[in-house]
């Protein structure tokens, strides 16, 4: 099977890990009661590159910072696309959403689409 996956990478101040946590627990849910078939949200453990971009350099982390890394996986981009619309629609998410500041500086996320090359 080929997948989709939609990759994400995100500074998250410590002090709202566990309001980011919260939020990713219910969009999981979300995602998952869709069609998506899985839903990963991976904070950072062992940032510092040997050898590259640290994604901390990335980022550009400010003290008090981490990063998650976080990825959902799709049948296809097809199949994405339609999940997406459902998850942007469900009332859950957009009561989760209405009028909160977010846990994280949005202008600092990164945001892709990828196509599966490799699936062993």
């Amino acid at each position: 099977m080929s997948a989709y996956v939609d990759g994400f990478l995100l500074p998250i101040p410590k002090k709202n890990l566990k309001a980011y946590r919260a939020m990713a627990a219910v969009g999981g849910k979300i995602w998952k009661k869709h069609g998506a078939l899985e839903y990963r949200e991976c904070v950072g453990d062992d940032l510092e590159a040997k050898f590259g971009t640290s994604y901390g350099r990335l980022l550009k982390l400010k003290p008090g910072e981490t990063v998650f890394y976080s990825f959902i996986v799709f049948r296809s981009r097809a199949h994405r696309d339609a999940v997406n619309k459902k998850v942007m629609n469900d009332p859950a998410l957009q009561k989760m959403m209405a009028g909160k500041k977010m846990p994280f500086d949005v202008k600092r996320m990164s945001y892709g689409g990828f196509k599966t090359v490799v699936d062993m």
